[in-house]
Formats: structure tokens, C-alpha cells, sequence
């Protein structure tokens, strides 16, 4: 079926505004490894998904699902040991006293984290930046800015201005971690005289759908006071940094220097099933479970259980972080080489890279735009993100290799190439 009557069909059957990549939407049909293929038999470079985080398609994957689907599948009031070992395995990559939740998609897991912050301190007020995304339940959406909720944005929750390269807050990168920092405390006196009180501040530790805005390891240490000092929990958000992505470590809390009350993590923890949940401090877990009647039907199912267990074990057994630290400063090194008059930054930690643009100052985002539809007819899948959408952002399978980077860089040198300077 040609693609402008699957546009046509889509929308007759799943309604209005149902979002697609790309000017030209691709129909994939299958992938394997860092590689997809559309209906047309064409082949397209993955430089966007950490979905399958392991690659498309793993095979090991692929058989621990079918395996235990055949043997096993039901809800999580009945014991199961696979939960158990599962647990017994991530919590030894988190490098202190925590206990597992699991849930269904990163959007539950951080409903429930909100929750948790809740039942600790007895208040409802929340921060986060002004710039970022937590999924997708009412109580997450209200701290998103992609469209205001029906009725306003409501009281108990504050945004503080996200960390930025181009403006940094405070009117310099040395200065942004103090500016960042006193921003929250105001924040918290505000949810404090209003009567809603202060629970906890939401984050993603690189800020990665504020466009990974060049911040170092203790950026956030003024931050972790002036939290600590109000009583308020950390909420981390590691569905995007999680699970070895910026190589160096294995949560993107570790990288940054800090230690979190709750992490949350999603999509990478099942290569692509729908497997999530939370680690949270002993005391934190008795207080949510004293406080909220929590159960969720199939979250930690013995599906999705072996799923996740079998996705730590290629990341470990196939040296994937190794990987991303690798491959990564490889890919970083090459797109520095690409030199443009738009390009005002390239960064990345392990495999998740930026290039931010700007003219004259200003973002520059119809150029990012344009040169991520140039990269989809060159069959290159890539995306961008920023305020104003203006970094293009890179973010591949962990198996990506120096051949898929090469690829990448000598398509996107072309791109760059066609644009007025």
C-alpha cells in the first residue's frame, strides 16, 4: 500500500494529529541490529532509537520472549521468581540500597515516582525545567510544556528555566549551576507559601529533551542542597541515559554526580517491549507502599521480566557501554570535523550526541529541520530537539558501529553542505 494511502487510513482509523517523523513518513517493515528497512526494500541507517537499545531484532531477545510467552504469562500476584532475579540484577548496577517497582511504560514509572515524593513528605508541589518531557498520565503531562492542560497549568506545580548553551542562565556557563540552583529555591518558597508545599524536583541528569545543553559532572550540586535542605525528594528520569547509553557510566545520575531518591527507567529496559519501573530508597518504597494501594496487572510480568533480564545480559556479555564510550568518542571526534557557520556546538556523551545551530544567535531551527528531512532521503533516521528545535540529535542503537558514525558523518558533511551559510 503506497504510503499516502496509509496517511489516509491511519487517520480514518486512529483519528487526527496522530504524530509521524518526516515530512515524507517512512514505512518500516522490519530491522536488525543499528539498520531498518522500508516497505520498498530500502535500507535506513538508525541514528534515533534507543527503543532497541540493543539493536533491532536481537535474536536473544527476541527468543527469551518467545520462550517464556510459550512456558508462562500472567499477572504479578502470583510469586514468580523471575521478577525476583531480575531484580536481584539491576539493583546490583545502581551502587546503593534500593528496591524495585515495575511497571508497564517510563510514563507509569514516573506517576508513580510523583507519588512516592508524595507519600515521603506529605505535600504535592513538583519542579521541573521549563523545557522537558516525562511521558504521557495527567500528573507527568502537567510537568511538560509541550501544550498547556485543559484549564490552565495547575498551582502545585513550578518550571524553572532548563539550563541552556546558547543563553545560559545566569549569563555564563560558569555561573548557570548557581543560577539553575537559586531558580529552584525560589520555586520551592513559592510551593511552600502557596500551601502546596514542596515534594520533589523531576529531572532527566543530561537534560536530553532540552537538548543536552553542554552541562559537566556537579552542574547540579547547588541544586541537590538547596532540594535537600527544603526536604524535597530527586526524582531521576532515566528512560533516555540510562543503561550504559553515555558510556562512561551506566545511569546518566552517575555521570552527573549525584544520588537520586527514585530513578525511573523505560523503552531501553526491554529493546522495545513494554517493559519499565523505578529503583527507589528502601524507606521511600515503604512509605508509597503504606500510602497508595498500588498494583499494576502486568508490570513485571514474566514476559517482560525476561525480556529485561536478557537485555542486561547482552549489554553486559556483548560490551555495549564499552561500545557506546567507544564508538561514541569516535562519531563525536568526525562530526567536529564537519564545519558549518550554523554549527555553534557539537557534544555528545557516549551514544547520544547534539549539534546545536544558530544564526546570528538565534536557534536556528528550520535549518535543523531541514537538514533532518535531507538526512531521511539519504536514508539516515535522526531527529532534533531544544526550546526551538534546533539540535539535531543523535541517539542510536547501542550496537552502532564506526562504519554505521562514517556512514552517518559523510551524509550529514553532504546536508550541511547544501545549506546557506
Amino acid at each position: 500500500m503506497a504510503n499516502d494511502a496509509l496517511i489516509a487510513r491511519r487517520e480514518r482509523l486512529l483519528g487526527p494529529n496522530v504524530p509521524t517523523f518526516y515530512a515524507r513518513p517512512v514505512h518500516i517493515t522490519r530491522g536488525r541490529g543499528a539498520s531498518l528497512w522500508d516497505a520498498d526494500g530500502t535500507r535506513y541507517l538508525d541514528a534515533y532509537n534507543n527503543v532497541a537499545h540493543c539493536g533491532h531484532g536481537h535474536p536473544r531477545i527476541v527468543a527469551a520472549i518467545c520462550e517464556q510467552a510459550a512456558r508462562l504469562n500472567t499477572h504479578t500476584r502470583y510469586l514468580h521468581e523471575g521478577i525476583l532475579d531480575y531484580a536481584e540484577a539491576l539493583l546490583a548496577r545502581i551502587g546503593w540500597p534500593g528496591q524495585l517497582l515495575m511497571t508497564c511504560t517510563g510514563s507509569e514509572a514516573n506517576d508513580v515516582a510523583l507519588r512516592m515524593a508524595q507519600a515521603v513528605t506529605g505535600k504535592r508541589g513538583f519542579i521541573a525545567t521549563d523545557n522537558t518531557y516525562h511521558g504521557n498520565t495527567t500528573a507527568v503531562a502537567h510537568l511538560s510544556t509541550r501544550r498547556p492542560p485543559i484549564g490552565g497549568w495547575p498551582e502545585h506545580i513550578r518550571r524553572v528555566p532548563a539550563p541552556d548553551s546558547l543563553t545560559p542562565l545566569g549569563g555564563s556557563r560558569a555561573v548557570q549551576p548557581e543560577a539553575f540552583a537559586a531558580n529552584i529555591a525560589r520555586a520551592i518558597d513559592e510551593l511552600e507559601r502557596s500551601g502546596h508545599g514542596f515534594a520533589g524536583f523531576m529531572l532527566c541528569p543530561i537534560f536530553a529533551n532540552e537538548g543536552m545543553p553542554g552541562v559537566a559532572p556537579g552542574f547540579l550540586d547547588p541544586s541537590v542542597e538547596v532540594i535537600r535542605r527544603a526536604g524535597g525528594l530527586i526524582l531521576c528520569d532515566e528512560v533516555q541515559p540510562g543503561f550504559g547509553r553515555v558510556g562512561a557510566h551506566f545511569w546518566g545520575h552517575e555521570w552527573l554526580g549525584f544520588q537520586p531518591d527514585v530513578i525511573t527507567m523505560g523503552k531501553p529496559m526491554g529493546n522495545g517491549h513494554p517493559v519499565a519501573g523505578l529503583v527507589a530508597k528502601p524507606e521511600v518504597m515503604a512509605a508509597f507502599r503504606e500510602a497508595f494501594g498500588y498494583f499494576n496487572t502486568f508490570g513485571g510480568n514474566p514476559v517482560s521480566v525476561a525480556a529485561a533480564m536478557e537485555v542486561l545480559r547482552v549489554i553486559e556479555e556483548e560490551g555495549l557501554q564499552a561500545n557506546a564510550a567507544e564508538v561514541g568518542a569516535y562519531l563525536l571526534g568526525a562530526l567536529r570535523q564537519i564545519d558549518h557557520p550554523l554549527i555553534v556546538e557539537t557534544r555528545g556523551l557516549g551514544l547520544f550526541l547534539g549539534i546545536e545551530l544558530a544564526r546570528e544567535g538565534e536557534p536556528a531551527g528550520e535549518e535543523a529541520g531541514r537538514i533532518v528531512e535531507a538526512m531521511r532521503e539519504r536514508h539516515v533516521l535522526m531527529g532534533r530537539v531544544g526550546r526551538a528545535q534546533h539540535i539535531l540529535k543523535i541517539r542510536p542503537p547501542m550496537v552502532f558501529s564506526r562504519a554505521d558514525a562514517d556512514e552517518l558523518v559523510g551524509k550529514l558533511a553532504e546536508c550541511f553542505a547544501e545549506i546557506a551559510p
